[in-house]
């Protein structure tokens, strides 16, 4: 039988905060573990939480760049439930009242966009993290209290491919913004999904099944694959999907049983007594819509009218904000949006993949790369001296026009020097040049090479490359 597939996602992110929601425990990433708690964040009697505002303004950011309606007043609520993770017995979250309702995020996936609904957006503490070991279960309350947005999509996700570039999409948009690190491996960005199968053409959902344990974006569309394959096969064979959360496990590739599935009332939602209403004027919410940033595909846009370069080369540049900054003033410093392009994307991101390095981890600066790219332009210095050199500065750090004075690396465009290369060359090489008046092309390649060597890398290549053809062809000196 044939089975229409309906996702939706449950994301939790991390928001980019100092310390956490409601104490001022830090929020490092990483730290030994127990080691950023306070009493706050443990719920011991008599505390009282204290909102951290930073995290209204980034969860209220998030839901701008969603295109969400941002709630002039939302409450907390306890979220009652009792795991190990939870030292209070209860979240605080928000139920009834988020902070944002609505939205959507235009995805693409296989040439085509749709647009995908938000259901809301709300704020809410993290929990603890358990690991669990071979004669034991450790908890660490680091992560407990750190604030954390959920944002809720509407089930109108229609492939496991879909449900990966959603999730990929608004990574690169909270990313954009600041509002999150985003990073699923390190666990401040979480998804849960869920999915359901129904008959081609039936309009009522099927029973739906949430999945947990999903820390890897391919995971995630592992995991909607193999539940669709299961799912179908009970439907196949006269079997019934029961509601029930289901675990992720990765090893295995198949997903488990966790529990039935809750609903709502099993967590006794009520407001907190202990939190005001989060009240938000209608002038700060302007100012925090007049403080975003451009999003990532209307910069692409940008970038391709206004400096040249084309579509693939802006979607690799805009992808991530430092790089799209970075270009940006490397084409204004050098005033050729494609010169900077090809160097960012062929040298710049070769040398940061190479050494696990990020642009504000290395010493090239904007301003460094530019003068390079216009001693290029303007013939001071050749190609292939220019890459040397960049990679010195990728990790020294300062100039190229002080490094070529010094060494005396500047480009030799003297006609006659180079002949006087090539000629030296040719008598060196007699084998080489026999091969190429015997027909095989590549030999000069092979002959320039050494010309280059020969100038110590000075030559003009292009010059070089005609005077070597020149004397081959037997046109005297």
């Amino acid at each position: 039988m044939n089975y229409e597939v309906t996702i939706g996602l449950e994301v939790h992110v991390q928001l980019k905060t100092r310390s956490k929601m409601f104490c001022g425990c830090g929020t490092q990433a990483g730290a030994e573990p127990n080691t950023q708690i306070c009493p706050v964040c443990l719920g011991y009697p008599g505390t009282l939480p204290a909102l951290n505002r930073e995290t209204v303004r980034l969860g209220a950011m998030a839901g701008m760049l969603l295109d969400c309606e941002i709630a002039r007043v939302s409450k907390f609520d306890r979220k009652s439930y009792f795991y190990p993770d939870v030292a209070k017995n209860y979240q605080i979250t928000q139920y009834p009242f988020p902070i944002c309702l609505g939205g959507h995020l235009d995805v693409t996936e296989g040439g085509r966009t749709r647009r995908i609904g938000i259901t809301r957006i709300h704020l809410e503490e993290d929990v603890a993290k358990s690991t669990h070991h071979a004669n034991f279960s450790g908890v660490d309350f680091n992560r407990c209290g750190v604030p954390l947005m959920e944002l809720v999509t509407e089930p109108e996700l229609a492939t496991p491919a879909e449900a990966l570039a959603f999730l990929q999409a608004l990574r690169q948009l909270l990313v954009y913004a600041d509002v999150g690190e985003c990073n699923l491996e390190l666990g401040n960005m979480r998804c849960d999904a869920n999915i359901s199968l129904r008959p081609a053409g039936q309009k009522r959902l099927g029973t739906k099944i949430e999945i947990k344990n999903l820390n890897t974006f391919k995971g995630v569309q592992a995991a909607l694959e193999y539940e669709i394959g299961r799912q179908a096969a009970v439907l196949d064979g006269g079997g019934r999907i029961s509601q029930q959360t289901r675990r992720w496990d990765s090893d295995a590739g198949v997903t488990e049983p966790m529990r039935s599935k809750e609903d709502a009332h099993d967590y006794r939602y009520f407001p907190d007594p202990d939190l005001l209403p989060v009240v938000l004027a209608a002038e700060q919410i302007e100012a925090w819509r007049a403080a975003l940033p451009e999003r990532p595909a209307a910069r692409r846009q940008r970038m391709m009218a206004e400096y040249g370069i084309p579509e693939y080369d802006a979607g690799v540049l805009a992808a991530e904000r430092p790089v799209a900054d970075f270009f940006e003033a490397v084409a204004r410093g050098c005033g050729n949006g494609k010169a900077a392009s090809n160097w960012i994307m062929t040298e710049v991101l070769r040398l940061l993949a190479e050494g696990g390095r990020t642009l504000d981890t290395c010493a090239l600066t904007a301003a460094a790369l530019a003068e390079l790219i216009t001693l290029v332009g303007n013939g001071t210095v050749n190609q292939p001296t220019a890459k040397a050199l960049l990679a010195e500065i990728f990790e020294q750090g300062g100039g190229a026009a002080e490094r070529i004075a010094a060494r005396g690396l500047a480009q030799v465009g003297d006609r006659a020097a180079i002949a006087d290369w090539v000629r030296q060359t040719l008598e060196a090489h007699p084998g080489p040049v026999a091969d190429f008046r015997a027909g095989k092309q590549a030999a000069a390649g092979f002959l320039v090479g050494q010309v280059m060597k020969r100038s110590h890398g000075k030559a003009d290549p292009r010059l070089v490359g005609q005077e070597v053809a020149r004397q081959l062809a037997g046109s005297g000196d």
